[in-house]
């Protein structure tokens, strides 16, 4: 790894990354290698995590293709100086700032979206001129092979390399310095990685989690909001940073909301969802186990199944939840969904304005006042309204937390600028200089810089 770094170090000090020219060639690769191994790539997702290969494209490998595709159309735009207005104080001058990339980047992925948290934040240091070394999740080694096999096609070594293996490289990787570091995982991971960072002054950009929650007013369609929210919530295996974790339902509406729920679960997976081939699994052993003390068998209305060999857990919803409830007390990650009731609209603003700033918040309603009011007073991510998830399947909307769930943000323009630094410069004219800001100053330089500078 040492020779790795060496070598990426000098490669990007030739400017070898700088040409756009250069850049899009190599997304224009790697995008028609992702098409041309999509079969490869879905048997590691499901050898991993149990996933159908609908689910792969959709999840993963369709909106790798689409941010490299916002990327080929908009690069160029991108890339190019921006000429900002210059104020009187500086006649004659213009100013630019020019987008210029980090340097060598570091890319942490995690296990339960393998592919995708690995190749996208990938393709947007690529797209602003980065060089990357990118170590994927030990916990999801099929796809962390497939990973370093593709890439070992499309980039040189010096260029983009993959690190596999554990927590020793991890370490290892963290006592590097590098000029960028972009972190997706759990927020006690991310708090090491921030430590490790600024023992070098390493700027870093952390996409964590956190209890998400899902409010659901007596205003909402019912049947489209639960069918919405099943989609969501046990889109792989309920293994999503952005996935509801958490229903506040408005009191006056929970059995029908909870009788919709039931409908909408054996629409879409079946009367017994383990014996369905497209559910997936939990990723291994020590998540199994840690998701099933989370369960509470009397508040089980609905699933409750498991199924030890296979590593699966059936779609789950436990009510009445409190608060005080063991699936309250961390993020859940996983396919179970506690439903907890409010009457009024400031008691959900009171309990999410409580409790660590969640990922993502989503409101299901037709009320436009409580809408507008939630979203205003809470802080989130980002998320939806009717609907959950889809707000990261754009490259025009910024993803990333806030607060505990995480800092920075990426996909599409917002990625190209995260892994760039804004460089400021100041372009001044030679054929005139105002004496005003030397010395000796004088009454009439004083009212010269008043009038200037104002």
């Amino acid at each position: 790894m040492d020779t790795i770094l060496q070598q990426q170090r000098r490669f990007f000090k030739t400017g070898a990354t700088l040409p756009v020219k250069t850049r899009l060639q190599y997304l224009k690769k790697l995008k028609q290698l992702i098409r041309a191994k999509e079969q490869t790539i879905c048997q590691a997702l499901y050898l991993d995590l149990g996933k159908s290969a609908t689910e792969s494209y959709m999840c993963e490998i369709g909106l790798c293709l689409g941010e490299i595709d916002y990327f080929l159309k908009h690069l160029p735009a991108l890339a190019k100086d921006k000429k900002v207005r210059t104020p009187m104080a500086n006649f004659h001058a213009k100013s630019i700032i020019q987008s210029v990339p980090r340097g060598n980047v570091l890319i942490l992925s995690p296990w339960n979206y393998p592919f995708l948290l690995s190749i996208e934040p990938l393709i947007d240091a690529v797209a602003a001129g980065n060089t990357v070394v990118l170590k994927p999740s030990a916990y999801s080694p099929h796809t962390s092979r497939c990973i370093h096999q593709l890439l070992q096609e499309v980039f040189p070594a010096q260029y983009v390399t993959v690190v596999t293996g554990g927590r020793k490289e991890n370490q290892y990787l963290l006592s590097e310095k590098f000029d960028y570091i972009f972190f997706t995982g759990s927020a006690a991971v991310g708090k090491e990685v921030l430590r490790r960072a600024a023992e070098n002054l390493t700027p870093v950009s952390l996409e964590l989690g956190g209890k998400s929650p899902c409010i659901v007013d007596e205003t909402a369609n019912i049947s489209l909001s639960a069918r919405r929210i099943v989609f969501g919530k046990f889109l792989n295996c309920g293994q999503t940073c952005v996935a509801p974790d958490y229903i506040l339902c408005q009191e006056s509406i929970l059995q029908p909301f909870i009788a919709a729920l039931r409908q909408e679960i054996a629409r879409q997976f079946g009367p017994d969802p383990l014996a369905n081939p497209h559910y997936g699994k939990i990723i291994n052993e020590k998540h199994f186990t840690r998701l099933l003390a989370l369960q509470d068998a009397q508040k089980a209305v609905i699933g409750g199944q498991s199924n030890a060999k296979t590593l699966q857990i059936a779609p789950t919803v436990l009510s009445p939840a409190t608060w005080e409830d063991k699936a309250m007390q961390e993020e859940i990650f996983g396919p179970i969904l506690p439903i907890l009731t409010y009457r009024n609209i400031e008691e959900v603003v009171q309990a999410v304005e409580s409790r660590p700033h969640p990922l993502a918040l989503y409101i299901f309603s037709r009320n436009k006042q409580n809408i507008t009011h939630l979203t205003r007073f809470c802080r989130y991510g980002g998320g939806c309204t009717n609907d959950v998830i889809l707000h990261l399947a754009t490259p025009y909307l910024p993803f990333g937390g806030v607060g505990e769930s995480g800092m920075g943000n990426y996909h599409g323009e917002f990625g190209f600028h995260t892994f760039s630094h804004q460089k400021s410069i100041l372009d001044k004219k030679t054929w005139i200089d105002l004496p005003a800001r030397y010395q000796p100053y004088t009454k009439w330089k004083d009212f010269l810089l008043r009038l200037f500078l104002r």
